[in-house]
């Protein structure tokens, strides 16, 4: 079992330590109100990179790219300060959806091999996170709720509580020195987008059956990060410049991230990475033009 040391030093950082290592944990902030944790400090080597992944899963490496980079990119990405009360990982799978993809990625990490060492009072039962209790087992989450879940992994948003650090500390320390946590991060991530892209692309929803790379991207990423509804990308894509409707979408309240995207779409689209490709329906993939 790892067992969780920390200290509060230098004002507001958190500082862990298991099997001997020290490592950062997060800045203590407030946010509309609420207090937690942040933590997007780290190295090029414990980042996204789709190089490496593309021989394996191709044009998708590529395709979640720019998101990544507006969350963040670390494997270790952390956020316990908002709504959904702990978010992580690369893509920053927030835990407040039922079914969402934290939920789908956290059932996946208690599967691999080191998972009891980090959550020994967790396991998969009807393939729900369940907690081990002395009067059996509780399930954490189900297909309408997510509550106990975030509760067990951040009680509250008044305050940064040592069950939030502990917490986020095994995740952290997991993600930084496990590779198989971090592959699970990938595949989780890549099937996502592969399943939300084949539901967006539906006549019923955004009719996306041969529509450009660049536009896929920017629609799955507004929803990824849920700053628009349905109605408003509808209204974008009926434009006479989609792409730039669809890039204006939530730019005042978030400018900082809309710079990254068009930052990084641009960079990909100069390499020939995107504008090559176009979704097909048929396929639910990606196709060359």
């Amino acid at each position: 079992m790892k067992i969780v040391s920390f200290s509060l030093e230098q004002g507001n950082k958190y500082f862990g330590e298991i099997d001997g290592t020290r490592f950062f944990i997060g800045s203590r902030v407030s946010y509309e109100g609420g207090k937690g944790l942040m933590n997007i400090s780290g190295t090029s080597t414990q980042k996204y990179d789709r190089a490496a992944f593309r021989p394996t899963y191709g044009f998708w490496a590529d395709f979640i790219h720019p998101t990544a980079m507006t969350e963040g990119a670390l494997y270790h990405t952390l956020n316990t300060y908002d709504r959904a009360r702990f978010t992580f990982s690369f893509l920053q799978y927030a835990a407040h959806v039922p079914d969402g993809d934290f939920v789908v990625y956290f059932r996946a990490l208690l599967n691999l091999p080191l998972a009891k060492d980090y959550f020994p009072d967790l396991t998969l039962h009807n393939d729900r996170i369940c907690k081990v209790t002395g009067n059996g087992l509780v399930a954490l989450e189900s297909e309408t709720s997510t509550a106990l879940l975030q509760d067990y992994l951040n009680p509250t948003l008044t305050a940064v509580e040592d069950t939030e650090v502990i917490q986020a500390a095994k995740f952290i320390h997991w993600a930084q020195n496990d590779p198989a946590h971090r592959q699970t991060q990938i595949e989780v991530g890549i099937a996502h987008f592969k399943n939300k892209m084949a539901q967006y692309a539906s006549p019923r929803v955004y009719d996306l059956d041969g529509v450009d790379d660049v536009i896929c991207l920017v629609i799955a990423d507004i929803r990824h990060q849920g700053r628009a509804k349905s109605p408003e990308i509808i209204s974008a894509l009926r434009h006479s410049d989609p792409l730039e409707a669809l890039l204006d979408i939530g730019e005042r309240k978030y400018h900082e991230r809309l710079v990254v995207l068009r930052r990084e779409i641009n960079s990909l689209t100069a390499d020939g990475t995107l504008g090559n490709h176009k979704y097909s329906t048929a396929k639910e993939d990606f196709v060359k033009k």
